[in-house]
């Protein structure tokens, strides 16, 4: 990381919550060191931090002095590679400060710095059992006309198609298999995979020929499918811990998990309010919204698959809306704005996979 990243490790206790939100995704890390002007060191907060801080329904903008861990992970200068080591693996975020004896920090250690070969790293994880499936059936009209030649699976981001970045991803920590729902020029996306080199197999499910919508192809999959499975569609592109998700997902015992991303936007207008008769009563400059949208990628329970109708186009939104009415339990995995890849955006789409990905290299 270069010194201007490393510096924005860096906050105060006055920064707000959405402040450290936006911090992180410009450092592309997962946790950031309170400290006073002099870098003496007060305490840490990660994503996990700003993560529940959201699902309790906090005001994003107080400051990170409401959330952040006063007992943080440090090690003291001079300290040996086995001590450094052990704490890294306590630590968890992948970083932790080093300090001297006033607890001033005088350098950041990152888990690549102790483990070197990441290929190595990902061989030895452990991964879950559980299967993976990505809808790859619909026609992708956001990205016409560019899907009239090709199907959007095949999309290409930096020098892969989008769904074996989907892939690849997922294969860092799930090991239950990969199935793919396949409608609308699925031959081509066939063709593409019989004729990759890949480690894994693909199981395809073939949709028919006209799409059964977002979420209507899950009544194909087999009867022996496994209860929890992740499900994706095939334009969105996620960079967290999916094996925390997956936790997330069973400690709360949902039926479905969403994962959800916040997002910033701020009006280039002044917003006005009116009385009844028309008068001016107030007017914001350029406000400023926080939304929470769904990125198309769950962690689901087999059993709520039942509540899919078998004889129309049916919809995720459909689901959803069927689980909540049987009561249901539905949770939402908050991820930040830059950990969230919408390929379908096309008008930006040049932009925004370059700034993706720039972020991950860091």
């Amino acid at each position: 990381m270069n010194k201007s990243n490393l510096d924005r490790l860096f906050v105060r206790k006055d920064l707000t919550i959405k402040g450290a939100m936006k911090q992180m995704d410009i450092t592309a890390r997962k946790i950031l060191f309170v400290t006073d002007k002099n870098r003496k060191l007060f305490g840490t907060i990660t994503d996990g931090d700003i993560r529940r801080w959201i699902l309790a329904d906090g005001d994003l903008n107080q400051t990170v002095e409401k959330i952040y861990n006063r007992k943080a992970i440090y090690v003291k200068k001079g300290i040996s590679g086995k001590e450094k080591e052990k704490k890294m693996l306590k630590a968890g975020p992948g970083a932790v400060p080093i300090v001297d004896n006033d607890l001033k920090i005088v350098d950041v250690l990152f888990l690549q710095d102790i483990i070197k070969d990441a290929v190595q790293k990902d061989k030895n994880r452990s991964t879950l059992k559980i299967p993976v499936i990505i809808m790859a059936g619909g026609y992708g009209s956001r990205l016409d006309p560019f899907t009239k030649i090709l199907p959007k699976a095949l999309i290409p981001v930096e020098d892969k198609p989008v769904v074996e970045i989907i892939i690849d991803n997922f294969l860092k920590y799930v090991s239950g298999g990969i199935y793919l729902i396949l409608g609308y020029k699925r031959e081509m996306i066939k063709s593409y995979f019989d004729n990759c080199a890949t480690d894994y197999g693909i199981t395809y499910i073939n949709e028919g020929a006209k799409p059964l919508g977002t979420a209507g192809g899950l009544r194909l999959i087999p009867e022996d499918f496994p209860e929890t499975f992740f499900l994706s569609n095939c334009d969105t592109i996620i960079n967290a811990r999916y094996d925390d998700i997956y936790n997330f997902h069973k400690e709360k015992n949902y039926d479905m998990t969403i994962i959800g991303s916040m997002q910033h936007h701020t009006l280039p207008y002044g917003v006005m309010g009116i009385n009844a008769g028309g008068g001016l009563k107030e007017i914001e400059e350029k406000p400023e919204y926080d939304f929470l949208v769904n990125t198309g990628m769950y962690v689901i329970e087999k059993r709520i698959l039942r509540h899919i109708d078998g004889k129309k186009v049916f919809h995720i939104t459909d689901l959803i809306k069927k689980i909540k009415k049987k009561k249901g339990r539905i949770g939402v995995y908050p991820v930040s704005e830059k950990s969230w890849l919408d390929v379908g955006k096309w008008e930006s789409y040049r932009e925004t996979t370059k700034d993706f990905f720039a972020k991950q290299d860091e």
